[in-house]
C-alpha cells in the first residue's frame, strides 16, 4: 500500500500515522476514532481494496475488534468524564491564579442569591439563607481574630450535626485558622488521641456530649481553651471551665474580618479524621483546593443543578457530609437539609417536607430504607439522585425500583486520596471507571498485590506491575504535587503519611498514592470495590481496625487475649464484628462488658458476635492468629465455645443457639 492507503487504513482503525500538528510531531498513536461503515465500504470499493482487506485482517486477528467493541461502549462515558476532568482542572486553574480559597468562593455564591436557603436544620426546622450563614461564620472569624489565633493554629471541633458547625469551621477558615472535625461517636483515649495528633488550641463542643468532654478533661491539659455550643447548665460550664459560645457569638459584630492571612488555594483548610483502619485516626489534610475538587466532581460528574435540594444524613465530621454535601452550598448555592441522625421510617417523609431531589447514602442507609415496611411517602417524592458509596448490586436495583429514583451516583475515594473516580452513567455495582481508550488521561491503575500482607508485587525492573481486567489490584494514583488534582497532602503526622506513599511504581523516581484498597475492573474500564483486607474491615460504611478493638477490649478485660475479626452476615453490608476472648477463670459477666464496651467503642465498632474461649491461638511471637476464628464464624455448630449475639433492640447480649443462628442467616433477626 502506498502512503495514501496507510494513512486512510490507520485512521479507520484507530490510529493516526506521524504528522505534523502545530508544529510537533506526533508518532503512531491510537486515537477513539469509531469505524465508520460507509466509510469502510468506500475504502473497499478502490482498487487496492484487497490490501486493505489484508491489513484489516491482520489487525483484526491481534484483537482491533475488542478494541473497537470497548471505544463504541464507553466513548460517550470517556468523553463525559474528560469534560468533567478539565472542567473542573480548568476551574482550579482559575482559582489559583485569582488567590481563592473556600471562604472566598462562598462570598461569591452568597453574593449572588443572599435570600435563598443555604442551610436547613431538620432538628430544629431552622432555615439559614446564604447571608445568614456568611454573617454566622464572620461572627466566628471575629471571634477567632479576638481570641488572638493566628493563621495556621488548629480549633477541634467536636458537635453532632447541625448548621452551626458549617458556619464554625467557615468562619475560622476566613482568618486562617484550621478546624479539625472530631468524630462524635470517638470517647476517651481516641478522642484524647485526635485532639492531640491536631496540636489543638481549642475545643469547642456541643453540649449533647458534654459528658464525654467531662471523661476526658483532666487529661487535656491547663492550656486548652473550652467553648460550649448549644444549652448546657452554668454548673456543668463552671465544672469544665468552659465558657458560652452561643452567648459570645451573640455579641460578636457579624461584618467580614479583615484579610488577615495570606493563605492560598493550596494551603490547609481543616483536618478530617480517617476511621483508623491501622490503628487510630488519622488526621487528613484536607486542602482548599482538595475540598473544592471533590465538591465540583461530584456536581459535575452527576449533573447536579443550582436548584436542587440536598437530604444530607451523613455526619458533617466526614467528607461525604460535608464535602459532597455541603460543599454543594458552598459553592454551587444549592439549599442542604441538614439531619442530625439518620432515620429509617422519617427517611421520604423529610424528602417530601423539604420537596428534596437529591439525597446522599452509604450502602447501610439504602438497605435500611429496604427493610422498612411499604408506605405511600417512598413513592410521593422528588428525589432523583442518590449519591454516596457503598451500594451493592442487589440493593442497588431494588432501591432504585421500589423508591423510583432515576440515577444513583456512586463514587469511591477516600478523603485524602489523589484516585477518585465516580459511576457516571449507573452501571450497577461499579464504584467508578477508568478509560481503556485513553487511560493515561487520569494517571491511576491497579497493580499487582499480595492480598495478605498488602505489599506490592514488582517485576525485575522493580516497577509495578499493572492489572489486567477481571485481576484485583490495588488502586494507586501518580502523585504530582504541582498539580491540585495529582497531589497527595498526607495527614498531620508525617510517618503516617510515608507510609501511604509508594516510590518506582509506574516509572523510576516517580511517587505514588496507595489507597489501601483492592478493586476489579472489567473488560470495559468499570471498577468494583472488593473488601478491606488483613486487620480492617467495613461495618455501617466504617473502617474498623480490629488492633485499636483488640487493644480496648483487652483493657477493659484485664488485658486478657482478645481476637477481633470481620465475619460476613447474609444481606448485609460489610462485616459485623466478632470477637473472640480468652475467658478468665471467675466466669464472664456480658452485661459489664457490654457497659464497658458502649463506653469505650463507637456502635460501629462493637463487636456483634462474642465468643468465649478458654484462649486464644497465638504464635510463638505472641500474634494472635485468626484463620481459623475467620473460617469457623458465629456458627454454634464448629465449636464448642459459648457464641453471644449482640441484640440491639433488647440492649444485651444473648446466647447464640441454632435456632438464633439460622434466624440471623435467613434474615429474619435484623443486625
Amino acid at each position: 500500500m502506498n502512503k495514501y492507503m496507510l494513512h486512510q487504513f490507520w485512521a479507520h482503525v484507530g490510529y493516526v500515522k506521524r504528522g505534523k500538528v502545530g508544529g510537533r510531531m506526533l508518532g503512531l498513536v491510537r486515537v477513539p476514532v469509531a469505524v465508520s461503515s460507509l466509510g469502510l465500504l468506500r475504502l473497499l470499493g478502490t482498487p487496492w481494496s484487497w490490501s486493505l482487506a489484508a491489513g484489516l485482517g491482520v489487525y483484526l486477528g491481534t484483537g482491533g475488534w475488542r478494541f473497537l467493541y470497548v471505544v463504541l461502549r464507553t466513548a460517550k462515558r470517556d468523553l463525559f468524564g474528560l469534560y468533567v476532568l478539565l472542567r473542573v482542572k480548568f476551574s482550579i486553574r482559575r482559582h489559583l491564579r485569582l488567590g481563592s480559597t473556600i471562604p472566598s468562593i462562598f462570598a461569591a455564591t452568597a453574593a449572588r442569591h443572599p435570600d435563598k436557603p443555604a442551610l436547613v436544620c431538620e432538628s430544629t426546622g431552622e432555615t439559614w439563607t446564604f447571608a445568614q450563614l456568611a454573617g454566622r461564620s464572620d461572627a466566628v472569624a471575629q471571634w477567632a481574630l479576638a481570641r488572638g489565633w493566628a493563621p495556621g493554629d488548629v480549633v477541634a471541633v467536636y458537635a453532632e450535626s447541625r448548621p452551626e458547625l458549617v458556619a464554625l469551621w467557615l468562619g475560622l477558615a476566613k482568618v486562617g485558622v484550621e478546624a479539625a472535625l472530631l468524630n462524635f461517636n470517638l470517647r476517651r483515649h481516641a478522642l484524647l488521641h485526635c485532639v492531640s495528633v491536631s496540636a489543638a488550641r481549642a475545643l469547642v463542643f456541643g453540649a449533647e456530649l458534654a459528658d464525654a468532654v467531662q471523661e476526658v478533661s483532666s487529661s487535656l491539659g491547663s492550656s486548652m481553651q473550652l467553648f460550649c455550643t448549644g444549652d448546657l447548665s452554668a454548673e456543668l460550664l463552671q465544672s469544665l471551665s468552659a465558657q458560652n459560645l452561643d452567648r459570645v457569638l451573640a455579641s460578636t459584630p457579624q461584618t467580614p474580618p479583615p484579610p488577615t492571612h495570606n493563605k492560598s488555594f493550596n494551603d490547609r483548610l481543616f483536618y478530617i479524621y480517617t476511621s483508623g483502619t491501622t490503628g487510630l485516626p488519622k488526621a487528613a489534610i484536607v486542602v482548599h483546593s482538595r475540598y473544592f475538587r471533590i465538591a465540583a466532581f461530584g456536581y459535575h460528574s452527576f449533573s447536579m443543578r443550582s436548584d436542587d435540594i440536598i437530604y444530607n444524613c451523613l455526619p458533617l465530621y466526614h467528607s461525604a457530609g460535608n464535602i459532597m454535601g455541603v460543599g454543594q452550598c458552598l459553592l454551587h448555592g444549592l439549599t442542604v437539609v441538614v439531619k442530625k441522625k439518620f432515620s429509617a421510617s422519617r427517611f421520604w417523609d423529610d424528602c417530601i417536607k423539604y420537596n428534596c431531589t437529591v439525597v446522599q447514602y452509604i450502602g447501610e442507609i439504602c438497605r435500611y430504607l429496604l427493610s422498612q415496611p411499604v408506605r405511600p411517602s417512598e413513592a410521593s417524592h422528588r428525589v432523583r439522585l442518590a449519591v454516596g458509596n457503598g451500594l451493592r448490586p442487589s440493593v442497588w436495583e431494588a432501591f432504585t425500583q421500589r423508591f423510583r429514583v432515576k440515577q444513583v451516583g456512586e463514587f469511591y475515594g477516600a478523603t485524602e486520596c489523589n484516585c477518585s473516580i465516580a459511576n457516571m452513567d449507573g452501571k450497577v455495582g461499579a464504584c467508578g471507571f477508568n478509560s481503556r481508550i485513553l487511560p493515561g488521561v487520569y494517571p491511576i491503575q491497579l497493580v499487582k498485590v499480595n492480598e495478605e500482607s498488602m505489599e506490592l508485587v514488582r517485576d525485575s525492573r522493580g516497577l509495578c506491575i499493572s492489572c489486567r481486567p477481571g485481576e484485583p489490584g490495588l488502586l494507586v494514583g501518580k502523585i504530582n504535587q504541582q498539580d491540585p488534582l495529582r497531589r497527595f497532602d498526607g495527614y498531620a503526622n508525617q510517618d503516617a503519611t510515608n507510609k501511604k506513599i509508594a516510590h518506582n511504581v509506574f516509572k523510576k523516581g516517580d511517587a505514588a498514592y496507595l489507597s489501601g484498597d483492592v478493586l476489579v475492573m472489567d473488560d470495559l474500564g468499570y471498577m468494583y470495590f472488593r473488601d478491606r483486607s488483613g486487620d480492617t474491615f467495613r461495618w455501617k460504611g466504617e473502617n474498623v481496625s480490629t488492633t485499636e478493638v483488640e487493644g480496648t477490649l483487652s483493657g477493659l478485660l484485664g488485658q486478657a487475649d482478645v481476637a477481633v475479626y470481620g465475619v460476613p452476615v447474609p444481606g448485609a453490608e460489610g462485616k459485623a464484628g466478632m470477637a473472640t476472648i480468652a475467658e478468665a477463670t471467675g466466669g464472664f459477666d456480658c452485661e459489664a462488658f457490654l457497659k464497658g464496651v458502649q463506653a469505650a467503642l463507637p456502635p460501629y465498632a462493637r463487636p456483634i458476635f462474642l465468643r468465649l474461649s478458654p484462649q486464644v491461638d497465638t504464635t510463638g511471637t505472641f500474634k494472635i492468629q485468626k484463620t481459623r476464628l475467620q473460617r469457623e464464624g458465629y456458627d454454634p455448630r464448629h465449636s464448642a465455645d459459648r457464641i453471644y449475639f449482640l441484640n440491639s433492640r433488647a440492649g444485651r447480649y444473648e446466647a447464640l443457639t441454632e435456632d438464633l443462628y439460622s434466624a440471623i442467616t435467613e434474615g429474619r433477626v435484623c443486625i
